[in-house]
């Protein structure tokens, strides 16, 4: 979804028309979510644990007190498919956005305290990611430089003739990635490898965008090594194995999410072509 930095760098980078990326995504997205969210209603249903009547006025309720948070994602996405802002400077637009509440609205931000120190803290992030892409880059020249794409395609078409196995091979592949490295330094690396593969199939090259993307998420949660896994366990207190038991239906759940977008192309270029 608009303006996630992972589909920024993957257009960017594959030279994918950004627009038709975030098009393309809309309705995988939305099936993503209502997959889960169908799950938790059903889960809940049997649980019977704190079932309450829904208050409409309870909920106008929040969203008042939710309202300037609620309005960030219109400003940045409006700004984005109206054309008043590009994506760099929707970027810059959220920034302030969120600086202005912070600060002068809720007040929950100090100028002379709170300001500087998310500064720092920011370069430290940047920089960090910055490292990881210098790095990735040089790797991926490292392989373009060694003909590792050609051999790759050379052997995949050897060994695999349908479209459909190279597409869950594809799928196997991009969740151990997923499990393995972050978006972006697999952004850098894979993708170089894997779109003359996927050319050759005949993939949608927006197809092939959102089948990375969504593969690559759904490898955030997979066991032992998946990224989220370990955040969610350091941020909730609760021990890694007992997240690992927990994921598993939400995974196999997002994994047959995946299998569509990826079986079903028209999920992803109905809005785009």
């Amino acid at each position: 979804m608009p303006p996630r930095p992972g589909v920024i760098l993957y257009g960017v980078y594959s030279r994918t028309p950004l627009k038709e990326l975030f098009l393309g995504g809309l309705i995988p997205g939305c099936l993503l979510v209502a997959l889960v969210a169908a799950w938790g209603v059903r889960h809940g249903r049997i649980a019977e644990r704190g079932q309450r009547k829904f208050e409409p006025a309870q909920a106008r309720a929040a969203m008042r007190d939710a309202k300037w948070e609620l309005l960030l994602p219109l400003v940045v996405i409006g700004g984005i498919f109206s054309g008043i802002a590009t994506l760099v400077e929707a970027a810059a637009v959220t920034v302030l956005y969120a600086f202005v509440v912070e600060c002068f609205v809720h007040r929950d931000l100090s100028l002379r305290t709170g300001v500087p120190k998310l500064a720092v803290e920011c370069c430290t992030l940047v920089g960090g990611v910055l490292l990881i892409l210098g790095v990735a880059l040089g790797f991926t020249n490292y392989l373009i430089d060694g003909q590792v794409p050609d051999l790759a395609l050379e052997w995949v078409q050897s060994h695999i003739e349908s479209k459909l196995v190279f597409l869950l091979a594809l799928n196997i592949l991009l969740l151990i990635v997923g499990c393995m490295m972050d978006i972006f330094s697999a952004i850098l690396v894979v993708v170089p490898l894997i779109a003359p593969m996927a050319a050759a199939y005949g993939v949608d090259p927006v197809h092939l965008g959102i089948i990375f993307l969504a593969n690559l998420e759904l490898g955030y949660l997979t066991p032992p090594v998946g990224m989220n896994l370990f955040l969610a366990s350091y941020r909730f207190g609760i021990p890694l194995t007992k997240v690992y038991r927990s994921v598993v239906p939400f995974l196999l759940i997002l994994f047959g999410g995946v299998l569509l977008i990826t079986y079903l192309p028209f999920l992803t270029l109905a809005l785009v072509r």
